[in-house]
């Protein structure tokens, strides 16, 4: 498997490979949703505009679906800090690869911050502070919870600018004034989606049918509004929600869940967040569970999900284009810095996938690729030119 920075010498055409190793490559990368152009693409190709909702102003509130045009290049090396909940899954690791991407793009320092999981408040707000004493241009934040600023953001990062990334915030009107920009869709919208795939299915009047719901962590991240937007789109339905499990979004707590749902009363569906449901893919397949015909949804899209829908393992996901919601919070918040045409709020589209709809674009403004590993620091080079 290339590493990233055997990725970047392929591109540049430092390495020779064989050609039998080179049609290996091409096999597993089609196999994973990427093309040979989309892993090889120069970072000074300009990105194509992609169309999203945008609120120009916080004083405005008003949404306007237009493109988005991205900037070509920053015009100095500002120093940016990222915070992310959690670096347990594809999901925020897309992510990661999106704000990384961008940052090599236009030549900015960025640092990224792994708190460690949605229950380590603590922890993300020590970050915080770091990044305010080393003295980071700005701070994007994909807070663990969505009250948790709600009174001291202006204590943590003084008069640094901040944006939210992916997860919203709830604050206090004081609070506001630190918070210079949004990227993010609104969860309530990804768990209707799910809903709305389910109630098609089964319709008021079409028969019981039992789900089990494992969204993630209790009241973390994107779960409350999932969980809303869930039953908002289920309620005319015959869909009977038996069974609601919550933990933490890494593998091992997952994995309990599913395995005392199945040993206990199987439903006709899991639905749930991407671990638990890329869990439930595997567990299935083992010998005392084979048996079982278990519908599965996710409520949101990751690598793992994106092979069950092509296996047919499972039925539905929407997906918020993870990778580009960090390169586009990148984007945005060196907008902001250098004052070129600044706008509060970016938001791009919810797409319902199934198996018949994986498009390469998409696949591509969701994930990350295959062999991408985490990076935390991203530095331009010493010798990078910024008009």
């Amino acid at each position: 498997m290339l590493t990233v920075q055997h990725r970047q010498l392929y591109s540049g055409g430092f390495i020779a490979l064989s050609y039998q190793l080179f049609i290996s490559l091409l096999i597993l990368f089609s196999a994973l949703g990427y093309s040979a152009n989309s892993l090889a693409q120069p970072l000074h190709q300009q990105l194509a505009p992609v169309d999203l909702q945008l609120q120009r102003t916080k004083a405005n509130p008003a949404l306007i679906h237009q493109q988005y045009t991205w900037l070509a290049h920053a015009k100095r090396p500002w120093k940016i800090c990222a915070l992310l909940p959690h670096l347990k899954d594809a999901y925020w690791i897309s992510v990661n690869y999106g704000l990384v991407n961008q940052a090599k793009r236009l030549g900015v320092h960025l640092t990224i911050y792994d708190a460690g999981g949605y229950l380590a408040l603590a922890e993300q707000k020590s970050q915080m502070q770091h990044c305010y004493l080393s003295g980071a241009d700005a701070i994007i934040l994909g807070s663990v919870s969505p009250t948790g600023y709600a009174h001291d953001l202006d204590i943590l990062t003084h008069q640094t600018p901040v944006f939210a990334t992916v997860n919203a915030l709830s604050q206090q009107t004081q609070q506001q004034n630190n918070l210079k920009g949004m990227v993010g869709v609104d969860w309530y919208q990804m768990g209707f989606q799910a809903g709305h795939y389910l109630a098609k299915k089964h319709p008021k009047g079409s028969g019981l049918t039992q789900i089990a719901w494992l969204p993630g962590p209790l009241q973390r991240g994107g779960t409350d509004p999932t969980t809303q937007g869930f039953l908002a789109a289920i309620a005319d339905s015959d869909i009977q929600i038996t069974q609601r499990l919550w933990a933490d979004n890494g593998k091992e707590e997952q994995r309990d869940l599913v395995y005392r749902l199945l040993s206990q009363s199987p439903p006709d569906y899991i639905v749930g967040g991407a671990v638990a449901i890329d869990v439930a893919i595997n567990v299935l397949q083992q010998p005392r569970f084979k048996h079982l015909k278990i519908g599965l949804i996710s409520t949101y899209f990751t690598h793992g999900i994106y092979r069950g829908l092509l296996r047919g393992r499972v039925l539905f996901s929407p997906t918020d284009q993870m990778v580009l919601q960090g390169r586009l919070s990148l984007d945005q918040t060196v907008r902001y810095l250098e004052q070129r045409d600044p706008v509060y709020r970016l938001i791009p589209d919810i797409i319902g996938l199934d198996k018949a709809a994986l498009s390469q674009e998409t696949v591509e403004r969701s994930l990350s690729p295959a062999q991408f590993r985490p990076i935390y620091v991203q530095s331009p080079p010493s010798s990078a030119a910024h008009n």
